[in-house]
């Protein structure tokens, strides 16, 4: 009996190793698989703003680590709903300090750790979250975070697979010197509607597709969303939210993306070094 439909995919064409430098951007989902590379010694930076969530703002980011331009007072924006702490439209809520001053010192030090490994990174995994966003008016940008700021302040756009694809290129272009794996996220965005999501995750999977096809070698796609709505479908899966993976679900998807990225000849050192991090954290498995 068959009691799944197995994701089947083909060898990695661009690949990781331990002796890679590979900077990790986008979704929440980046932020779980980069922590446990991190934990597993390969040499990481994951999300040095903060999770991002659609194309443009990792264009933003992307944009930000070359030009590496410090960050001002005038990017500082106050946290809305009587938080009544500073952070910026570029970063996640996580960035916010109780001051300008604090803010602008650990985004402007995070800035130039990140750009210092940037510059040297080969790898660049990149995790679409949504092509939903939202445009501040005054401002005339896309912004990574709303900071819950007032609604008024915001128009709600769609990035569609043109905008994307335009995007998604020129990120490629201005790394030239690096490779690429994208993923889209197997996070669902319900705040869209079931298929708002559905048409969101959609639009993203054309445009990488797209980008992969019209640029050819050093890029290639990892199918975490495939993985999870197939094989994991079930909603034991999920976490309670029934939006996000279980941490089961992120590790059984993290060892799949190994298993398809990692070289054989480092399958034993990786073994190795996810015992000696259970032993350390006295986690038994």
């Amino acid at each position: 009996m068959k009691l799944q439909t197995p994701v089947t995919d083909e060898r990695c064409n661009v690949g990781i190793s331990y002796n890679d430098k590979i900077l990790m951007l986008g979704s929440c989902f980046s932020d779980s698989i980069g922590t446990q590379l991190k934990n597993f010694g390969f040499d990481v930076c994951v999300n040095p703003f903060g999770t991002l969530y659609n194309p443009a703002s990792i264009l933003s980011s992307i944009r930000r680590l070359i030009s590496g331009d410090p960050f001002t007072a005038e990017e500082c924006v106050g946290i809305g709903a009587g938080d009544g702490r500073v952070c910026s439209f570029s970063h996640h809520t996580s960035f916010a300090r109780g001051s300008e001053e604090d803010f602008l010192e650990n985004a402007n030090r995070k800035l130039q750790e990140a750009r210092s490994f940037f510059m040297e990174c080969n790898k660049v995994i990149i995790t679409l979250g949504t092509s939903w966003c939202f445009r501040h008016v005054e401002k005339d940008r896309i912004v990574s975070n709303c900071l819950k700021r007032n609604a008024a302040e915001f128009e709600r756009i769609f990035l569609d697979e043109i905008q994307t694809v335009a995007m998604l290129n020129e990120i490629v272009t201005l790394c030239h010197d690096k490779e690429f794996i994208f993923t889209v996220s197997p996070i669902r965005h319900f705040k869209d509607g079931a298929h708002g999501n559905q048409i969101s995750k959609a639009s993203l999977l054309l445009s990488v597709d797209k980008i992969i096809r019209s640029m050819g070698s050093g890029l290639d796609y990892f199918p975490a969303y495939e993985i999870m709505m197939d094989e994991l479908r079930d909603y034991r899966f999920y976490a309670e939210d029934m939006c996000h993976p279980s941490q089961q679900a992120v590790d059984y998807i993290r060892e799949r993306f190994l298993d398809w990225a990692l070289p054989a000849d480092e399958q034993d050192r990786l073994k190795e070094n996810i015992r000696a991090y259970r032993h350390g954290c006295h986690i038994v498995k």
